[in-house]
């Protein structure tokens, strides 16, 4: 049965390093618990319950406090929502009516529409906010 366990434990661990959720690597602690334990008992029953009762107090103990450890704690606006508030160029006119157009914000290339009237290429926006994968933007 230590062989399962072993197994299990690489694959919860194998999963982990392909998903980097953080939820795998508990099961794979558990099922190593649950092979150390196998080397101690042949009993299957307790090897599951060690299994279990491990790996539901890591999820419900250890989860929180690895994400209060990575927190982001100068709470600096990350990636996309940087964008938010600063001025871009108009490529390809915004035409509210069709749903076109495209904006370079930080030198990136961004899809973007309107709640005013059509904004002609070469004009100068401001970023009001991101819905979905589209800046609302405005004309400065």
């Amino acid at each position: 049965m230590w062989v399962i366990w072993l197994i299990l434990c690489g694959v919860f661990l194998l999963i982990e390093i392909f998903t980097v959720s953080f939820l795998m690597f508990w099961p794979g602690i558990g099922a190593f618990l649950a092979f150390i334990t196998s080397l101690i008992t042949d009993n299957e029953v307790i090897q599951v319950a060690v299994f279990v009762v491990s790996t539901t107090l890591m999820i419900i103990f250890m989860k929180p406090l690895v994400k209060k450890l990575f927190k982001n704690k100068d709470n600096t606006k990350m990636n996309n929502d940087s964008i938010i508030g600063k001025n871009g160029v108009v490529v390809k006119d915004i035409d509210p009516l069709n749903s076109t157009g495209q904006v370079k914000v930080n030198g990136e290339l961004w899809s973007a529409f309107t709640e005013e009237k059509k904004i002609t290429s070469g004009t100068t926006v401001s970023v009001l906010s991101i819905e979905g994968v589209k800046l609302k933007v405005k004309k400065v």
